[in-house]
């Protein structure tokens, strides 16, 4: 017998592996695999979403209007330009599904987020890999890559796993050497982590023209991975094709209230920050000393640069790091087999990776 059989190209697709949450025969471990956020959610968000457990039998509100209003005040957007989904990737999903097909490409950077052409191959469209330069990307490269097929272009800014960034005159330069017909997606998930005053997430280039969307996420800053709920700030026509193309109930009722009482609460937001900024640089400079190499980094993470002798390399290191207890995240999916990417957690955690990181340097 013959089993049904998947569209050309399904199969093809290297499906997306999180990073590690558990490690075998410990009962704790740190867990720095994943950018989850350090602080955990707002107390706030946490008593919405136990206040919403008597209405679960109550379908959630289709439009997540109070969410997008909310939104809408904090960042000075349209509220009817925001479209929210059950965490960013959804839309980055929707997005290919709703523009781009069979003989279309999806362009992306070289180090740019892995949904990205796990998104592209599921619609049947060519992903297309642009070099990166410093392990950032590159305008000029990006561009070299556009073709009259290209139909979206994928920017992570800032990028996971690098942690770097283009300033917005770069993003409006690229802008600007794009055809209209193609879709520029910033992927801004880690926009509320960046303290440079030439970063923008490109909300102003939504407004300003009709070929540029920008996606964010409440699985970061907010610490509500779990609970699955991203937005994005679209022109009106590419709104309009979203709400077409998403389920009609796709983000649930405890999300949206967790969602908006974590937005409202803006002195827990501002704690979060302080608190990354502070650990990402001691972490930064606490590595550096260690003879390691570290990418500079504007996120909630960092990315170290291992040697590739055997016993020392990152796989050696990452090894260890688990004998204590600790979990962070290689990227040799990524193409970066000499490093390893280490979330900004909590005071006690980042001292606890130095001090392993101390051992296995010898120092």
């Amino acid at each position: 017998m013959t089993s049904p059989a998947p569209r050309p190209g399904i199969l093809d697709i290297s499906p997306y592996v999180g990073g590690r949450s558990t490690l075998s025969g410990m009962d704790r471990v740190i867990k720095l695999s994943s950018n989850e956020g350090a602080l955990g959610p707002s107390p706030k968000a946490m008593a919405a979403y136990r206040a919403i457990a008597p209405e679960m039998h109550r379908y959630p509100d289709g439009h997540a209007g109070a969410l997008r209003e909310t939104l809408a005040s904090l960042h000075g957007l349209h509220a009817e330009q925001i479209v929210c989904g059950a965490g960013s990737d959804e839309l980055l999903q929707l997005l290919v599904r709703g523009y781009a097909g069979l003989g279309d490409e999806v362009v992306y950077s070289r180090y740019g987020f892995l949904v990205y052409p796990i998104a592209a191959m599921a619609s049947g469209a060519t992903p297309v890999v642009a070099e990166e330069a410093d392990l950032t990307a590159s305008v000029d490269n990006l561009l070299s890559v556009v073709t009259p097929r290209t139909r979206i272009l994928f920017l992570a800014n800032p990028n996971n796993p690098t942690g770097t960034y283009l300033p917005i005159s770069e993003i409006k330069r690229l802008r600007d050497g794009l055809p209209e017909h193609v879709l520029l997606v910033l992927d801004a998930a880690y926009a509320e982590f960046v303290d440079r005053n030439d970063y923008s997430s490109g909300a102003e280039l939504v407004d300003a023209y009709d070929n540029v969307v920008m996606t964010r996420t409440f699985s970061k800053i907010y610490a509500m991975g779990g609970l699955r709920l991203g937005w994005g700030y679209c022109p009106p026509a590419v709104a309009a094709v979203l709400n077409r193309v998403r389920g009609p109930f796709n983000v649930s009722s405890p999300a949206l209230a967790a969602g908006q009482a974590a937005v409202e609460d803006k002195a827990y937001v501002e704690l979060v920050r302080r608190h990354n900024s502070y650990w990402r640089d001691w972490f930064t400079e606490a590595v550096g000393r260690l003879g390691l190499t570290v990418v500079p980094s504007v996120g909630n993470f960092v990315l170290v640069r291992f040697p590739k002798e055997p016993g020392r390399n990152s796989a050696a290191a990452d090894a260890f790091l688990r004998s204590k207890g600790i979990i962070v995240r290689p990227v040799a999916s990524y193409g970066l087999d000499e490093y390893l990417r280490v979330t900004i957690g909590r005071d006690d955690e980042m001292q606890a990776v130095v001090q392993a990181l101390m051992e296995f340097q010898g120092v």
